[in-house]
């Protein structure tokens, strides 16, 4: 591919614009009525266990501070306020009188949304409680870089109908983001450094790299474990690292949890996550509206000092999801009883099903307070 500039007259732009105007522009992706339920699945959708366990980490959250006469649950990347709608609903009858319901969303508020839910654009500042984004930095709009034929690292731009062509060479904050959380050139023929996280947390040792992380393409400059750099991509996390700080930094005191796919320094995949779905399968990024444009995440390069990483399979056995079936000896004294729980244990184990929703990384940013959640207190740094 020929370079050509971020912005040209030809209709192609850095997939960070590209991606903005595709999801949240005026018929943006995000705008539509049927909402992101309507083309995948999450863990909201999947099982209300999902909302309880939530609700359970706002109790700790609570205790942590010490039982404040408000305190705020913001939903970040509300969708259409199925989260906050069902963690206001499993909150205890004292805790529900003192909770506050914050649903951030570029969308319009949907018809029949509970009226004690504050529907917001941006998240409310200096409140006290848990901010919780699931899903929401995976579609925080992001450039990609990819290395040409010299072991450039450059920019890729992108037209309306997915075609792309290779532009200027990253630089500047991009360029220091790509060399410290992925760097993806090396010098012709040497191995590229395996890169290390210098400040944030390690990543959960239960998450593991994606199966496009073994693959390679098969000429050019030479990557890690004989790979060639040829072709290598990255998606610059940059815009996602000040997202969440922005976000982390309306919070007075509480806790703030990042939810989404997510890899880590050490075992990047090499051709980067960018990718499209549109009714409920995966397809290829178009930025046309027609469908979702995603990225896994870099979790440990949004981190913060005093953060902690888990796998949503850890964090949701902390919070009492169980994907064990019950016992056989329930099904003879309460058969109804059993068959409740056979279909809560199937509904956990999609959750923290290894392979797919159990995979999710967790990022826990506590403010001003100990880390609440079970099994992991890490003092602040």
């Amino acid at each position: 591919m020929s370079a050509v500039k971020r912005e040209s007259a030809d209709g192609v732009r850095g997939w960070r614009a590209a991606t903005e105007e595709a999801l949240y522009g005026p018929s943006g992706f995000y705008r539509r009525t049927e909402g992101p339920a309507g083309h995948f699945r999450t863990s909201v959708h999947a099982s209300p266990l999902f909302a309880g366990a939530v609700a359970r980490l706002l109790c700790l959250v609570d205790e942590a501070l010490a039982h404040p006469a408000e305190l705020a649950f913001v939903d970040m990347g509300a969708g259409r306020g199925e989260l906050v709608t069902g963690v206001l609903k499993a909150l205890p009858a004292e805790l529900a009188s003192r909770a506050r319901g914050y649903a951030v969303e570029r969308a319009a508020r949907p018809a029949g949304l509970d009226h004690r839910i504050e529907w917001l654009p941006e998240p409310p500042p200096d409140v006290t409680g848990l901010l919780f984004a699931n899903e929401w930095l995976d579609n925080v709009p992001l450039d990609v870089a990819e290395v040409d034929a010299e072991g450039t690292a450059r920019l890729v731009l992108v037209r309306e109908d997915g075609t792309e062509v290779l532009g200027e060479p990253a630089a500047g904050a991009e360029a220091e983001w790509l060399e410290r959380w992925w760097p993806l050139t090396g010098a012709p023929g040497s191995p590229l450094p395996l890169p290390e996280a210098p400040d944030g947390p390690p990543p959960p040792e239960d998450v593991h790299p994606s199966a496009a992380a073994l693959q390679g393409p098969a000429h050019g400059s030479h990557g890690p474990n004989g790979q060639t750099a040829e072709g290598f991509r990255a998606e610059i996390g940059l815009p996602r690292d000040a997202a969440w700080a922005a976000a982390v930094a309306t919070l007075g005191r509480g806790l703030a949890v990042a939810v989404d796919y997510a890899h880590f320094a050490g075992a990047r995949p090499p051709f980067g996550t960018l990718t499209g779905f549109k009714e409920g399968r995966e397809t290829t990024p178009v930025p046309d509206g027609s469908c979702d444009i995603t990225a896994h995440v870099s979790l440990d390069a949004c981190a913060l000092p005093g953060a902690r990483l888990l796998s949503q399979r850890e964090a949701l056995g902390a919070l009492g999801v169980s994907g064990e079936r019950p016992s056989l000896a329930l099904a003879s004294t309460d058969p109804t009883a059993y068959v409740r729980a056979l279909a809560g244990a199937g509904e956990a184990a999609e959750l923290t099903a290894r392979g797919g929703l159990g995979d999710f990384g967790w990022l826990l940013q506590p403010v001003g307070i100990p880390d609440p959640l079970p099994g992991g207190e890490r003092p602040s740094t």
